[in-house]
């Protein structure tokens, strides 16, 4: 059985929305960084994150306590890997290529292995409430599907952007007010927190790959033609500022608790 450990997870707040946001914006144009300006590939690009992915998970499920470095930069790489998993499943799988992506089965097969883990979590017993996972079996089912979310969430992203002509301010403008309303119904119903939670965070994987897109496709594309290089590097700045801003405030915390007991 499982040991409970420390609790190692961030507070689902405005700020925890934001960061995530920003992650996923960062795995669309670091993923697409290495597989495409770097000319690496699909594949291999997978094998790299996912490698990534793995390690810092492990290290993530080892840590006594939450650290704000170590679980964004998991959530970085789950984006990443998703971003190029997503693609090889719906531009280089099965004979899909980039001018002929089979989004709906790259959808099917991602949805399928999401139901999947759900079913294995509600089977394990462990909890799903995120704020109160505190096991290393708890946590693991965690990651696996926050990857698998990330992913189908790019595949929902690149099918807006690119097959329903809504191009990537349009896609992006969709993404907000869906989740405008799940944030109504976060408020105003009864309906479930947790469902919300997964819905939501499903969605700000599109967003985010619809904003990095925006931020690095061609002009005549419907993008900025800021490069995934530029990009990766701006994103990357933010997203440590906002870590060292969690840092701070933990210090903060823990000094007042202290004087409190003093």
């Amino acid at each position: 059985m499982d040991q409970p450990t420390t609790h190692k997870l961030p507070e689902i707040t405005a700020f925890f929305w934001v960061m995530k946001i920003l992650a996923t914006t960062l795995g669309e144009t670091g993923g697409d960084l290495l597989a495409q300006t770097l000319k690496v590939g699909y594949v291999v690009s997978s094998l790299v994150f996912v490698a990534a992915l793995i390690t810092s998970v492990v290290a993530q499920i080892k840590a006594r306590r939450f650290n704000p470095a170590l679980y964004w930069a998991v959530i970085v790489f789950t984006c990443t890997a998703g971003t190029t998993m997503s693609d090889y499943l719906n531009r280089g799988f099965g004979g899909a290529t980039p001018d002929a992506p089979q989004y709906a089965r790259g959808a099917l097969i991602l949805v399928a292995c999401l139901i999947t883990v759900f079913a294995i979590w509600a089977l394990s017993g462990q909890t799903f409430n995120v704020e109160r996972i505190t096991t290393p079996g708890g946590e693991l089912l965690y990651w696996t599907a926050i990857l698998f979310s990330n992913t189908l969430g790019t595949s929902f992203g690149d099918f807006l952007a690119d097959t329903s002509g809504l191009g990537f301010g349009g896609s992006a403008l969709v993404i907000i007010a869906i989740m405008a309303v799940i944030l109504g119904f976060h408020y105003r119903t009864r309906v479930s927190k947790t469902l919300l939670f997964w819905l939501a965070f499903v969605l700000t994987r599109p967003l985010g790959a619809t904003v990095g897109d925006l931020f690095t496709k061609p002009i005549v594309k419907g993008g900025l033609n800021l490069g995934t290089l530029g990009s990766s590097i701006v994103l990357t700045s933010i997203l440590a500022a906002g870590v060292a801003w969690s840092l701070w405030r933990r210090q903060e915390r823990n000094t007042v608790t202290a004087s409190a007991v003093s």
